[in-house]
């Protein structure tokens, strides 16, 4: 074997190990990203599942009951005839809600 054709090997070698390498931590990089995400995703679903709020008809009004409680904690003073017959259906089922800045959001817009 010539000096020529061992650099040839060692360099063929050597470029093989780099991009073996750089494929390598490429793929641990996607996995630790993947991972990442799909714990946000869990901790977003787990958030929504536990809704805070949720506004309901009860008495020809709109309630606002805490969702582990029984006894309302907001009334909201608008006419339930002038809204949508699908906006009271969703009343009658129950509107939830997961924070505060939501609910205010919907109350803003009911009311107005």
């Amino acid at each position: 074997m010539t000096y020529r054709n061992a650099k040839r090997i060692y360099f063929t070698f050597a470029a093989g190990l780099v991009i073996s390498g750089f494929l390598v931590v490429c793929t641990l990089g996607r996995s630790v990203h993947r991972s990442r995400v799909e714990t946000r995703l869990a901790a977003a679903a787990v958030r929504e599942k536990s809704p805070e709020y949720v506004v309901r008809e009860s008495g020809g009004r709109a309630v606002v009951f805490r969702s582990d409680e029984e006894k309302p904690c907001l009334t909201i003073d608008v006419d339930l005839a002038l809204m949508t017959e699908y906006d009271r259906k969703a009343l009658s089922e129950g509107i939830y809600f997961g924070n505060s800045r939501d609910l205010r959001q919907y109350i803003e817009d009911i009311s107005s």
